[in-house]
């Protein structure tokens, strides 16, 4: 039997504490909106984490125990601490996904993995955005059909300053003309990153079930290993050479070799 995918549904949990309109809409906070999603589908271990909990729920040891993150922020970005970005940033690196939602594109965590601002054009109007899929062999776009519609949205306009994504899966059309890279794969170390546009705090799109579907097609492509994890730093010789005055030979595999 498969070992659960271990998930962690990271949300700053403000917005939902701080106004009564947003709450009723997310009456268990957008991540328990999330984390119910993943939780309905099978081989997933789901827990939840928020900013305001010790080291942001975030510790070493809940990251080992983290095979998929998901990243939810708006309004507290600059309030997440480094050293807890600079942790998720070396989990990615040693093969943890992250799942990077809607407002999260600010997040100094995905700032810092895609080394650059990560700006965008915006604009609240409730108008209507048109998700095409590009990419339709793609694994997260799995169930769906040409395009899906989120009848109210935020938009998103390009420019989006981030690195060329390693694929595209999805493009968004809005009703005020703009267009948007809003389903971007990007892969740094051993990990994959996979950034998804639609949601917005004052709307129910992480109730709509397209949406629903793509995060967890998402969480479970994150989660699929990319191979060994490659070994760093001064290293032995794998053949014995002479003259070799390294760190010792000795307890190497080829260390009887080295003696004849």
């Amino acid at each position: 039997m498969a070992e659960p995918v271990r998930v962690t549904v990271w949300n700053e949990f403000r917005h939902e504490q701080a106004n009564a309109r947003i709450a009723a809409i997310y009456p268990d906070g957008i991540h328990g909106a999330i984390a119910g999603t993943l939780r309905a589908l099978p081989g997933l271990e789901v827990r939840t984490a928020t900013l305001d909990e010790p080291e942001h729920g975030l510790s070493e040891e809940a990251l080992r125990q983290t095979d998929v993150l998901t990243w939810w922020g708006h309004t507290a970005h600059g309030e997440v601490a480094d050293e807890v970005v600079e942790r998720v940033q070396r989990r990615v690196w040693q093969g943890m996904g992250l799942v990077v939602l809607h407002s999260g594109h600010l997040s100094k965590v995905f700032c810092a993995l895609m080394g650059s601002s990560c700006m965008l054009k915006w604009r609240e109007a409730d108008e209507r955005e048109r998700v095409w899929v590009v990419d339709p062999s793609h694994p997260i776009a799995q169930g769906l059909g040409e395009y899906f519609e989120i009848p109210q949205c935020e938009m998103y306009g390009e420019h989006f300053d981030i690195p060329p994504p390693d694929e595209l899966v999805f493009i968004s059309w809005f009703q005020g003309g703009e267009v948007f890279r809003s389903g971007c794969t990007f892969r740094r170390g051993a990990g994959k990153i996979f950034y998804f546009r639609p949601g917005h705090e004052t709307l129910p799109i992480y109730h709509q079930p397209e949406v629903q579907l793509v995060i967890g097609n998402a969480v479970r492509w994150c989660a699929q290993p990319r191979g060994v994890n490659p070994s760093y730093g001064n290293a032995l010789p794998i053949e014995p050479l002479a003259g070799y005055e390294g760190p010792d030979f000795r307890g190497h595999p080829n260390a009887a070799m080295a003696a004849d």
